[in-house]
């Protein structure tokens, strides 16, 4: 029993610094998270402004092509300082641009929604709505509030299943890379940063089992906000700005067009 004390006693001792450490980083998580929110706060409020109209190029003939944006406040548009500048319209006169015809936009993104939110956007459309292509992107609020991947992940492949039996083609922007947000301390922002591509990883694979187009949006402009933050980012810090929303388009249009009939055959499969 004498020789077995010490390993017993260094098992115990071990498990003990694990705990407090445990405890530590626990303390300092919750502290650097109210320090972001401060540091955030709501600047913008809650409400995106309202782009929702037919958006067209000069004089574009033909049926305006419906344009349908779901998920969180960048989906809405947050942050944006004109309409036109919103995630929703710069998809809407690329659209028009490209296919030569009127789009027009309906916004069912509610600002701070988390990926369960989907069900109820879809649930408030008229029963028949029919878009040419709906987009999603959300996942950040999943993150900040500790939504395990999976469930999220599931969540979303179940919206986009309802869309698709719809007859609705869909495109999913994954959660982008929250570790580019310079106003979230460290290390807080690189565990953000790890869960945020692990729930892009989740999404991506859950979208392309439920027949959906995937844009990674952590690799398609995470480097660019990563790099240019004062650019790329509204006043709070966090949402993007009216740049960051055209460089966010820039990346999505692609596939975007991709979905329609009359997209041209340049356009990015």
């Amino acid at each position: 029993m004498r020789v077995r004390r010490p390993v017993t006693l260094t098992a115990a001792s071990s498990v003990a610094v694990l705990g407090a450490t445990a405890v530590a980083m626990r303390t300092l998580i919750s502290r650097q998270a109210a320090i972001a929110r401060r540091r955030i706060g709501k600047p913008l409020g809650e409400q995106a402004l309202d782009a929702d109209r037919v958006w067209r190029r000069k004089k574009h003939p033909g049926e305006p092509v419906e344009l349908l944006l779901l998920g969180d406040s960048i989906a809405a548009g947050l942050g944006a300082g004109h309409r036109r500048d919103t995630l929703g319209a710069r998809l809407a006169k690329g659209i028009a641009r490209e296919a030569v015809r009127p789009v027009r936009l309906r916004t069912a993104a509610v600002v701070g929604s988390e990926t369960s939110a989907l069900a109820l956007q879809l649930a408030e459309l008229p029963p028949d709505y029919r878009a040419d292509v709906a987009v999603i992107v959300v996942g950040g609020n999943d993150v900040t509030h500790r939504v395990p991947a999976n469930r999220a992940a599931a969540q979303l492949e179940e919206a986009i299943g309802i869309l698709r039996e719809r007859g609705m083609p869909v495109v999913v922007g994954t959660c982008p890379d929250l570790g580019t947000l310079r106003a979230v301390p460290q290390p807080l922002r690189t565990l953000a940063s790890r869960s945020s591509r692990q729930l892009a990883a989740a999404q991506a694979r859950a979208a392309h089992r439920a027949g959906a187009r995937v844009v990674g949006l952590a690799r398609a402009v995470g480097p660019v906000f990563a790099e240019r933050p004062d650019e790329m980012f509204s006043i709070d810090r966090f949402h993007p700005s009216a740049l960051g929303y055209r460089r966010t388009a820039d990346a999505l249009l692609p596939a975007v067009l991709a979905t329609l009939p009359t997209a041209p055959s340049s356009a990015n499969p």
